[in-house]
């Protein structure tokens, strides 16, 4: 079956977000630090080749991600201010908004987003049959990861951990009860802009 996979960047000190969300903030205010990684120019990202390079894992790492993932879940708030930022899609493959309203499939140059108003399970079920073989990817926000997490419907946890205290904002794993989730890891790669970590959830 599909696996589903959460990837979020997060700080050390576990906020996937910056506070004040809004569409001129996207990751709230000062959460754009969480990304840079991606943006990272020179040599740092210049050769991925088998990723034995320090210089070469970000890259490395945003390669598989692109690669694997066949579709995308994402929460209406994630959509509503990104929306307008990135002009296509950082995935050109289905996407599935959580909404609570009830909207037309919005159709962009490389993607569809199809506005799904009756759960978690149901955007679920059009992801897999979009992905195929590949992943689907649980994009964000917190709230969204939160949901599937609780559901037990979450086989792979992807964590960018980036070296930064943000000191407030949303945590990436509030909200989950008092349960343990045991996890396993699969892959710990560096580079001097952030820690990949991979982990298998143990069910």
């Amino acid at each position: 079956m599909t696996n589903v996979v959460l990837n979020m960047s997060v700080s050390v000190d576990g906020f996937s977000a910056g506070p004040d969300v809004t569409a001129e903030h996207p990751m709230g205010k000062g959460g754009e630090r969480l990304h840079e990684w991606l943006f990272t120019s020179g040599s740092d990202r210049a050769t991925a080749a088998g990723g034995t390079s320090p210089n070469g894992v970000d890259a490395q790492v945003e390669q598989e991600i692109l690669a694997s993932t066949g579709a995308v879940v994402l929460g209406r708030r994630t959509f509503d201010v990104g929306v307008e930022l990135w002009g296509d899609t950082p995935f050109p493959v289905p996407c599935f908004v959580l909404s609570h309203q009830a909207r037309e499939q919005l159709i962009m140059r490389s993607a569809a987003f199809t506005f799904v108003t009756d759960g978690i399970e149901s955007a679920l079920r059009q992801a897999r049959a979009a992905a195929r073989d590949r992943c689907v990817l649980i994009m964000g926000g917190a709230s969204t990861a939160q949901q599937f997490v609780r559901a037990g419907l979450v086989d792979e946890i992807q964590i960018q951990l980036v070296p930064v205290l943000l000191g407030s904002g949303t945590r990436l794993f509030d909200h989950l009860g008092t349960d343990h989730i045991e996890l396993e890891r699969e892959r710990s790669l560096e580079s001097p802009n952030v820690t990949h970590l991979r982990f298998h959830v143990a069910k």
